[in-house]
């Protein structure tokens, strides 16, 4: 009986997963799955331990899913890439495997890891991937020139023109294959574990009734609501997409059934959101057309002659959320507790870092994958970039956002600040953006001042990448 090996990564459901289709398509073969835990490259990459807790009991759900069909997944722990290739290439051999099949990753080690797999088994193992993570594989949306876009309205429109000619239809689970097998649970990994909460359960099905309620009952008013931290606004999904619990066409795909006119209203919330999940794409394909992104190597090079400011405690206060700047200390402490943030928060606390403290963005960069339960190197390359300018289609690095105004904008009431700054609860509403002036009528309030003056800040920082330019070209 030929085997088939199924090799899981960041793909853990069994509903439209392409790998595991193409290993079940052969109703006479034996099909086996594997899963490698990386501790170590986990912590080089500064995984959070939240998503690693997401991750394994994620991967709990898709053993049971798996056995029920009759498909062992068999868990492993390794350390790092070089041991898992070594690992697999002598697994393959003590099972007899005929073909491999995995799902691509993008990021440069994890290419390198591939290539160096599939020489290894030249000869003995064939080897078939498939691009799953993403709606277009990366390099099938070019300009004239055959060059990936560095701006990403125009991105989208190709990008669109592609999606309509192109098949992004969801694959069924496979069928069972036989009696279900038992199975020896996979052992929690040598990683620090964080609590996830409730608020995220693990398992496709609850990312897919996740994914169905929105677009059913909330993508109208996507575009209205999804800049207001204070509002459940935004699908909260992307905790399951880092992970592949769920995949985009099954995004696509649904929000195509509750809002067939998707792609003529481009002003409606629910194209608004399918912008969201093409942002996600542009970002990934980048990685892939200039890797220099996976070594946190800036886009537009002349701002690596930027002199950031060493500043350990600013750094810390930021991280703690203790700046004085009440919608930054907020949005820090959702994430420090919670391992989300709102998107809008993201490029608030983004741009308070690197150009009111003018810290360097792989500082923020890297915190954030510490503590993010949805860290995706792309998504979060991207952002921290386009924050600091630094990136392809980037913010101008002359557009500064005010912490201040930021926060009156978004949250006018003050009720996401209050929620995670409870010390602030009695300072009125027209105050609560500027609480030290408050407070200095007052004389009570348990609330740091602002580490920084932004106007002062902010011509520094305008002078520091001046500098830079000058120097760059």
């Amino acid at each position: 009986m030929t085997t088939h090996l199924v090799w899981l990564r960041n793909d853990l459901r069994i509903t439209d997963n392409k790998a595991l289709s193409a290993a079940c398509s052969d109703p006479q073969a034996k099909v086996m799955a594997v899963f490698i835990a990386t501790p170590a490259q986990w912590r080089q990459h500064n995984m959070a331990p939240r998503q690693a807790a997401f991750i394994h009991a994620n991967l709990l759900q898709v053993q049971a899913a798996l056995a029920a069909r009759g498909i062992e997944l068999i868990c492993h722990q390794g350390d790092d890439f070089a041991g898992s290739v070594n690992w697999l290439v002598e697994f393959c051999q003590r099972q007899q495997v005929a073909a491999l099949f995995y799902n691509r990753q993008y990021e440069i080690n994890e290419r390198q890891r591939d290539a160096r797999l599939e020489q290894a088994l030249a000869g003995q193992v064939s080897c078939h991937s498939f691009d799953d993570s993403l709606l277009l594989p990366p390099g099938s949306v070019q300009t004239g020139n055959g060059e990936m876009y560095k701006v990403y309205t125009p991105f989208r429109k190709a990008f669109l023109q592609r999606l309509t000619e192109s098949d992004v239809s969801s694959l069924p689970a496979p069928r069972p294959r036989g009696e279900a097998v038992g199975f020896t649970a996979a052992a929690a990994f040598d990683y620090p574990l964080a609590e996830v909460g409730e608020a995220y359960p693990a398992g496709e099905e609850a990312a897919l009734h996740r994914l169905r309620a929105f677009c059913r009952e909330q993508v109208q008013d996507y575009a209205a609501q999804r800049d207001l931290p204070a509002i459940a606004g935004t699908s909260n999904l992307s905790p399951y997409l880092a992970i592949g619990v769920i995949s985009p066409r099954q995004c696509v795909n649904r929000l195509r059934v509750e809002c067939p006119d998707v792609l003529e209203d481009p002003q409606s919330g629910a194209f608004c959101w399918l912008n969201e999940l093409i942002w996600r794409e542009f970002y990934r394909h980048l990685m892939v057309a200039y890797p220099a992104l996976c070594k946190h190597r800036p886009f537009i090079t002349w701002t690596d002659k930027v002199c950031w400011q060493r500043n350990d405690a600013a750094l810390l206060a930021w991280q703690q959320g203790n700046t004085g700047y009440p919608i930054v200390d907020a949005a820090m402490r959702q994430l420090n507790q919670t391992g989300w943030m709102h998107n809008r928060l993201r490029m608030i606390v983004a741009s308070f870092l690197v150009k009111d403290l003018l810290i360097d963005w792989r500082a923020g960069e890297q915190y954030f994958m510490s503590q993010l339960l949805d860290g995706d190197l792309a998504a979060n390359n991207g952002g921290w970039q386009w924050a600091a300018s630094t990136g392809t289609d980037a913010a101008p690095y002359f557009r500064i956002f005010n912490p201040t105004t930021q926060g009156e904008r978004f949250d006018p009431k003050g009720t996401f600040i209050r929620k995670w700054l409870p010390e602030l609860a009695d300072v009125p509403d027209n105050e609560l953006h500027q609480p030290h002036r408050w407070a200095e009528k007052q004389q009570v309030l348990n609330y740091p001042p602002p580490i920084v003056q932004h106007q002062q800040a902010r011509l520094e920082t305008l002078a520091a990448f001046e500098a830079a330019k000058r120097g760059g070209l």
